[in-house]
């Protein structure tokens, strides 16, 4: 959690303080609203104009198109630069070497 400073007009602030004891409960709550619609519109979007490409993986299926990848395209990753790390669900990704 992290206390933040939003500048409201007045009017806005005396209507939450009539209908809200916890002022801060009510603005957290309606900044979550307010996120998730975007994200319901950016996916929307997302949909509405899908990618070119998707469309053929769609039709393939996932594992058809992945076979179809050309084998140059394991030259795009050098394993040896990366480093072992697993997640852990309450600390996160941990690196194996520690």
């Amino acid at each position: 959690m992290r206390r933040v400073t939003v500048t409201l007009p007045d009017e806005i602030v005396d209507e939450i303080d009539r209908r809200e004891v916890n002022r801060s409960r009510f603005v957290t709550e309606a900044a979550r609203r307010e996120l998730q619609w975007r994200r319901y519109q950016e996916l929307q979007r997302s949909i509405s104009n899908p990618h070119p490409e998707g469309g053929r993986v769609a039709e393939m299926g996932v594992e058809d198109w992945g076979h179809e990848l050309s084998s140059d395209d394991e030259s795009l990753i050098d394993p040896a630069a990366g480093r072992a790390v697993r997640w852990e669900p309450d600390t996160g990704w941990k690196d194996l070497a520690e």
